[in-house]
């Protein structure tokens, strides 16, 4: 059964794209250490450790001369592995998450699923290409890279909206509040949430 004292993990990755190192508390206070050399990025991840109550400490050394998909995607990788290896086998949690944010003129919903069945259903409206220097295509690239690593069946639906930075700072937001919501320990829970008994 996973434990407040266990739900932590470290992650290390170095290929000849990028150098990161990711400490991830799930059980914190919303309190972050962000440098991934992509500005947008950190500014993005920042929100979903406020709004999902973790704890982040994260570096990234990318290729970002290219461009910032190596290292869009690649943290993404990190920081599923952690929260996959952090809750373990999934027992004991919540595992279902939902929540929808509204930021003026958008509203981001966010499900997902810690089901060890990795998916990722993207249904957002159409951004502007740039917000500031950040290619908004890789949103869908981290969150991807996010679900298939971490092991959930992740939805993200946002219907209308115009402001761009709105739409995927409230995509994130909502990421944070619906990660919280599933990985949240249930007492009444005995081993997996699942008929099965296992997922």
């Amino acid at each position: 059964m996973a434990t407040a004292a266990s739900r932590i993990n470290k992650q290390e990755r170095i290929t000849g794209e990028t150098a990161i190192k990711l400490n991830l508390t799930l059980d914190g206070q919303g309190r972050h250490t962000i440098d991934t050399g992509v500005p947008f990025l950190d500014h993005m991840l920042r929100l979903l450790t406020v709004h999902g109550f973790f704890n982040l400490e994260l570096s990234c050394v990318g290729d970002t001369p290219i461009d910032d998909h190596h290292s869009v995607e690649d943290i993404g990788i990190c920081l599923g592995t952690a929260f996959k290896q952090a809750l373990g086998d999934f027992s004991a949690i919540t595992r279902y998450g939902n929540f929808a944010i509204p930021m003026d003129e958008t509203l981001a919903r966010v499900s997902l699923d810690f089901s060890n069945r990795p998916f990722l259903h993207y249904d957002v409206v159409q951004l502007d290409q740039k917000t500031g220097t950040f290619d908004t295509a890789l949103t869908e690239e981290f969150l991807r890279a996010f679900a298939f690593n971490a092991g959930i069946t992740l939805h993200v639906e946002v219907k209308y909206g115009s402001n761009t930075h709105h739409i995927i700072e409230a995509i994130f937001k909502a990421l944070g509040r619906t990660l919280d919501m599933a990985s949240q320990i249930d007492p009444r829970v005995t081993g997996t949430l699942s008929s099965k008994g296992c997922l």
